[in-house]
């Protein structure tokens, strides 16, 4: 147990360092049973607890509020591989491995785990189900809520819940799992997942592409998607500002001019390793060509090639924070929805904020934007900054016409808390209280996360 003010300050500010709050203590437990013992106490003493992995939540969703009553809940020290079954194609480890933990044990023995984030070092199994990690591979595998088949959960009451079955079918009531996945910590704390693996592919592609708008990004994706099917891993997009970024900010370039206005990476992967993936789309890529729908294309021709071409893609949002402050949108349509929410947002924004500048990147394979914000070189930081609510009510309202959410993967936490409850019905607002009163009903699990009040 940590007390000491030093000790105790990593665990109590976020990752951006947007947040900053208060705790007794910040608890360390070795096993889900000493999570139990954790949680009794809190509850018979009427203390708060805020689940906490890797912290590298960009919400706020695992940092204590200023002058709480609470406890932070470590889980890094739950870091067990319970069992690897290559049969079965499952992993069922603690909470507390890291990504990288739990794609590295799959790696070993011929399996892939294919949920992919740039924290996959630091950020842990039980944070990215208690947010529902989206990443990069969603399109071909889904979200880390498709990814798991089963959970082992602390309640609020300290009661321990076994669901570590590995099962693709069961019918037998309510799925519980599903309750706690994406529940940010406030209706329990997450001590052990079973996660699906599937085969390594033998064949990789990765591609850049250069093209005019994102309408045509868009119109790329289909042809792709017709003719390479479930081989199509991911389709990501990043627009100019972003590569700005990225060549300003990092040693990583781009293989075009930094103001080609938009560029689409694409990787497709296939079980046997003939040649047929590569083919397939230098096909589309010659057709896209010839119909003048790409400007450039280069297909990576080794494994370093392929980390260049990725880097450019993962970079952007660190390459953003270091060009100084930012106004961030996590945003999801449908993708027949993704140009015109493109088209509707940026004319919205730029008619009362013509200063900011645009940094709009994400999975266009999936319909998940980051529709971020950065100002122009030489404008002002605080016209900026307090810009920011009006901005966000601008494009959360665009979202919403088109049916969209506006936190796609990265959770509510306190970053959206309020905003996501200003777009719920009554009927969803009731249910959504009806559920966290009935698992958590003393209120210490997070509080202050997800839902208002």
């Amino acid at each position: 147990m940590l007390h000491d003010p030093n000790d105790v300050a990593p665990f109590v500010v976020d990752w951006r360092r947007q947040w900053r709050g208060d705790c007794l203590a910040v608890v360390q437990p070795d096993t889900a049973v000493d999570v139990c013992e954790v949680v009794r106490w809190c509850a018979a003493n009427s203390i708060s607890i805020v689940a906490q992995g890797g912290n590298t939540g960009l919400s706020g969703g695992a940092t204590p509020a200023p002058g709480s009553r609470s406890v932070v809940l470590s889980t890094t020290r739950l870091r067990s591989v319970r069992e690897v079954d290559s049969v079965n194609n499952t992993i069922t480890v603690d909470a507390g491995c890291t990504l990288l933990d739990v794609q590295e044990a799959a790696r070993a023995v011929g399996r892939l785990f294919p949920l992919s984030l740039a924290a996959e070092g630091t950020c842990t199994i039980g944070g990215n189900l208690a947010t529902n990690a989206g990443g990069t591979a969603v399109l071909r595998y889904g979200t880390a809520r498709e990814l798991c088949l089963g959970l082992e959960v602390v309640t609020a009451s300290g009661e321990l819940w076994d669901g570590l079955r590995g099962l693709r079918k069961d019918n037998t009531g309510y799925d519980l799992k599903d309750l706690f996945i994406g529940s940010e910590g406030t209706l329990g704390i997450i001590t052990g997942a079973v996660l699906r693996l599937f085969p390594r592919p033998s064949d990789s592609q990765v591609a850049l592409v250069a093209v005019r708008s994102i309408g045509d990004a868009l119109t790329l994706f289909g042809r792709l998607s017709e003719s390479l099917g479930e081989s199509l891993v991911a389709c990501e997009v990043l627009n100019s500002s972003c590569v700005e970024l990225v060549h300003a900010h990092s040693t990583t370039r781009s293989p075009f001019h930094p103001e080609t206005p938009w560029v689409v990476l694409v990787e497709a992967v296939a079980m046997r390793a003939d040649g047929y993936v590569r083919a397939s789309l230098d096909e589309a890529f010659a057709a896209a060509l010839a119909d003048d729908l790409l400007i450039d294309v280069v297909v990576a021709e080794s494994v370093g090639q392929i980390g260049r071409f990725w880097a450019l893609r993962e970079n952007v949002s660190e390459a953003q924070g270091a060009a100084g402050p930012t106004i961030k949108h996590d945003i999801a349509v449908p993708i027949s929805r993704i140009e015109r929410f493109v088209a509707e947002a940026d004319a919205a924004v730029r008619s009362k904020f013509p200063a900011v500048r645009f940094v709009t990147f994400g999975h266009l394979g999936d319909g998940n934007l980051h529709y971020n914000f950065s100002p122009q070189p030489g404008s002002d930081l605080s016209d900026f900054l307090n810009s920011q609510n009006e901005l966000n009510t601008l494009v959360h309202d665009v979202v919403r016409a088109h049916r969209g959410s506006i936190s796609a993967e990265h959770g509510l936490g306190v970053l959206r808390r309020d905003e996501a409850d200003r777009y719920r019905s009554e009927v969803e607002r009731s249910l959504q209280q009806a559920v966290k009163q009935a698992l958590d009903p003393m209120g210490i699990m997070n509080p202050g996360k997800v839902l208002p009040g």
